[in-house]
């Protein structure tokens, strides 16, 4: 008989092993004749089982990233309808993902490192994916002059690690036209140094989360950003640290 994660995933009812696992850690799993919560990811059930899958908002996208934006986009009623989204640092594509379901009419995704894009996103025509593409070099990339010629972006969504965004924000400035906005996860571990985290990476100190804000609101204003809103996301990072969401718009 096979395991109950491995069901989830042959009756179509979880993405992945690792996501029927995280469903049913969770408590999302049930049978579905009598309604009993299952929680070991390896009992062993029959194939003919009948099993029901509660709604978890994790699963809602391809990453928990997807999430962190349609937070935003709520507390802003930002419309993503009909528009061209340059989704930065893609990865996954937890960002994309939410910009598709949210009505853009296509996203161009530039992500540094190769074959991250979820199966899902990755026969989507609607999205664009360039990969090996560094953040810093986004202007003299012919893919991406290619890409936003042909849908021109007016919004820039940013997602990105071990890197600080103020090293991004020219190269964004100059990529979007003039009342371009941003939507950005500001990552406090990657924006104070190392003398801003503890022994685990994370930076628990409000003067530390202070200072990030005021060196990401810098590098903004000398860029031609200003800041219209900033909120604390209503997720944590994978590692545990506190991160935060900004809306600006150029010029």
């Amino acid at each position: 008989m096979p395991r109950l994660d491995q069901l989830l995933l042959h009756q179509g009812l979880a993405r992945s092993r690792t996501r029927a696992q995280r469903l049913i850690r969770h408590g999302r799993v049930r049978l579905a004749d009598d309604g009993r919560v299952l929680t070991k990811p390896g009992e062993k059930l029959p194939d003919t089982v009948r099993l029901s899958v509660e709604d978890d908002p994790e699963e809602r996208y391809v990453s928990r990233a997807g999430l962190k934006l349609e937070a935003v986009l709520a507390t802003l009623a930002l419309s993503l309808e009909g528009r061209t989204v340059l989704d930065v640092g893609q990865s996954t594509g937890g960002f994309s993902d939410c910009a598709l379901r949210h009505g853009a009419a296509h996203v161009i995704g530039v992500e540094v490192g190769h074959d991250q894009l979820a199966p899902e996103l990755r026969d989507e025509p609607r999205l664009t994916c360039l990969e090996g593409l560094n953040a810093r070099a986004m202007q003299g990339d012919p893919r991406l002059a290619a890409a936003l010629a042909d849908h021109p972006a007016t919004l820039a969504v940013m997602d990105v690690s071990f890197i600080s965004q103020t090293l991004i924000l020219p190269e964004l400035a100059d990529l979007l036209p003039s009342g371009g906005e941003l939507v950005s996860l500001v990552k406090p571990q990657f924006e104070v140094g190392p003398e801003g985290v503890n022994a685990r990476g994370l930076v628990t100190s409000p003067e530390q989360h202070a200072r990030a804000q005021a060196r990401i609101r810098q590098a903004c204003a000398d860029t031609g950003f200003e800041i219209r809103h900033w909120q604390e996301s209503p997720i944590r990072g994978g590692d545990g640290n506190r991160e935060f969401l900004l809306y600006a718009r150029l010029g």
